[in-house]
């Protein structure tokens, strides 16, 4: 009986690894897709309403998916009044209408009445600047109190809360980016003007209520007794206060008139030499075999590469540069699902070395002046370090790539499939440098350091300090320190914990990944690339 080659065995425990990390991940979608259970389901049963991810199936084309953003968020989140918000109490995400692009807003009502916390304002935003950066219509399907009221200090007046939605809306209908509007419930106070605001809005016979304060409120300061249906139902805002445009008697209704306004928008383009799509030589269920479970294992990225790109093709930039380590990072292009995009990819450890900085830099560069959208794949703990590199300049080179990165002027996406520590974040196009999507694996680790370097350092900052006080830590103390910082970092550099906060769009398995990238792509490049202002440097 012959042996099983040790790769192969390597390879098998990779892949066993990876399929039991994302039965996780599945798990998590399946809380955010049953918010409440079932009693939350015949709730809505009686009320004579469909959950909100049904009312968005049956919007969409049928046959076509629906294109979710950030699902990730809520989960776990260190709110005190709130501290598990499922999904961020929010649905968001692309869907086509009559072959047309649309960002979808949905108010989660299974999570107390879709009310907005924090995190729900901050998914909201996101979600309206991807639809301004790709010109995506925007459709709402409001059903909203309003603020969740006992967080209302975190989510009323400052810029990026509650009034800021309004403030987007305005700014992209003002910019022809049109704004519709179904509301299928209550939507109370500034809730009311994502009705009122809409380039178009309909509501909801008996079902769809908008008014600044609802009947209690109004009892209260005017002393007048009535119906929510009197104050502000479908026929109020549709015969009498013109607030709304389409009076409908259910929401399959609703969704039809949704459908039939949206026909009329003119269609949309993509603004690329794109060619036909072609399926990579090698499967992308490879990539669970090729991933190693220990994310700080270096990892062969042109492989990775191959299990992305149409017919695993893939054009490599000063590919014989390894002088120094240039190697560190991997530049070039390939087609995705026939769409021409650079590649800036982590290799190996992941290292930054001088050399491959240069590289990084010199490549968006080019990318930028010939107008090719961006893909950074991010595999890095961060830049080299010690004497002999910073006597060589890593910090003025990463710094050069970090400034390419902030002012390039072309759709950037970032897939992290391994460590993002520190500057490397920045230079491999993080959340802060306004990636127009930016996607995790269950192998991504986002943090400033390490839970290994940042335990090593804490623990010799508290022996200083211990040892500052007259005293001298013994080692279970310290064992004790170290492990606490350990699980800290791990914890905080987790890919639930970093979409919890909307670090980036969210976790996706291995085998979605070529679809969602080349998904992504397309929606950025609903947009004209335009010519450099400023950012796209010509050599």
């Amino acid at each position: 009986m012959s042996k099983i080659p040790k790769a192969e065995k390597m390879e098998e425990k990779n892949r066993e690894h990876w399929l039991k990390e994302e039965e996780k991940l599945y798990a998590h979608r399946k809380e955010a897709y049953d918010v409440g259970g079932e009693k939350q389901i015949n709730r809505l049963t009686k009320q004579g309403k469909k959950p909100v991810r049904e009312l968005i199936n049956l919007l969409i084309d049928p046959g076509t998916e629906f294109f979710e953003v950030d699902l990730d968020a809520g989960f776990e989140i260190d709110y005190t009044k709130q501290p598990h918000i499922p999904g961020g109490g929010l649905v968001t995400g692309v869907g086509k209408i009559h072959n047309k692009d649309c960002m979808i807003f949905g108010n989660e009502n299974r999570m107390t009445a879709g009310t907005y916390y924090p995190i729900t304002l901050k998914k909201h935003m996101r979600a309206q600047r991807i639809a301004e950066e790709c010109g995506l219509t925007c459709v709402y399907i409001a059903d909203s109190g309003g603020i969740f009221l006992p967080m209302q200090e975190e989510c009323f007046a400052d810029e990026g809360m509650f009034g800021s939605m309004f403030y987007n809306m305005c700014n992209m209908s003002a910019r022809g980016i049109k704004q519709y509007t179904l509301s299928t419930g209550g939507n109370t106070a500034g809730g009311a003007y994502i009705v009122y605001l809409a380039c178009e809005s309909i509501m909801i016979e008996k079902l769809a209520f908008a008014f600044l304060a609802g009947p209690p409120m109004v009892k209260s300061a005017i002393g007048e007794d009535v119906s929510m249906e009197d104050l502000g139902g479908a026929y109020v805002h549709t015969r009498h206060s013109g607030g709304c445009d389409h009076f409908v008697k259910s929401q399959e209704q609703g969704i039809e008139k949704l459908r039939e306004l949206i026909k009329f928008d003119p269609p949309q383009e993509t603004y690329i030499d794109r060619r036909e799509a072609k399926e990579p030589g090698v499967p992308v269920e490879r990539l669970y075999e090729i991933l190693p479970k220990d994310t700080y294992r270096a990892i062969n990225v042109r492989e990775v590469i191959k299990c992305i790109a149409d017919d695993s093709y893939f054009s490599e930039y000063k590919k014989e540069y390894k002088s120094g380590r240039g190697d560190t990072i991997v530049c070039g292009k390939m087609w995705l699902k026939g769409i021409p995009v650079g590649v800036i990819a982590s290799n190996g450890v992941g290292v930054i070395f001088i050399e491959a900085a240069r590289k990084a830099a010199e490549w968006m560069i080019r990318c930028g002046n010939d107008k090719t959208p961006l893909l950074f794949i991010q595999n890095a703990p961060g830049y080299m370090v010690g004497k002999q590199e910073e006597w060589r300049g890593i910090g003025k080179y990463g710094a050069d790539m970090v400034r390419t990165c902030s002012t390039v002027q072309v759709p950037k996406i970032q897939w992290v499939i391994g460590p993002d520590h520190g500057a490397a974040n920045y230079g491999m196009c993080g959340r802060a440098y306004k990636p127009r999507f930016c996607f995790q694996t269950m192998r991504a680790r986002t943090s400033v350091m390490s839970g290994k370097t940042a335990a090593f350092i804490l623990t010799s900052l508290e022996r200083k300090k211990a040892k500052a006080a007259g005293r001298d830590m013994d080692e279970d103390e310290v064992a004790r320190f170290d492990s606490m910082m350990r699980e800290k970092y791990d914890k905080e550099a987790h890919p639930f914990f970093t979409g919890a906060r909307l670090f980036h769009d969210g976790v996706i398995t291995l085998r979605e990944s070529r679809d969602v990238l080349a998904r992504a792509f397309e929606l950025a490049l609903h947009q004209p690339i335009t010519d450099s202002v400023y950012g796209n440097v010509k050599f």
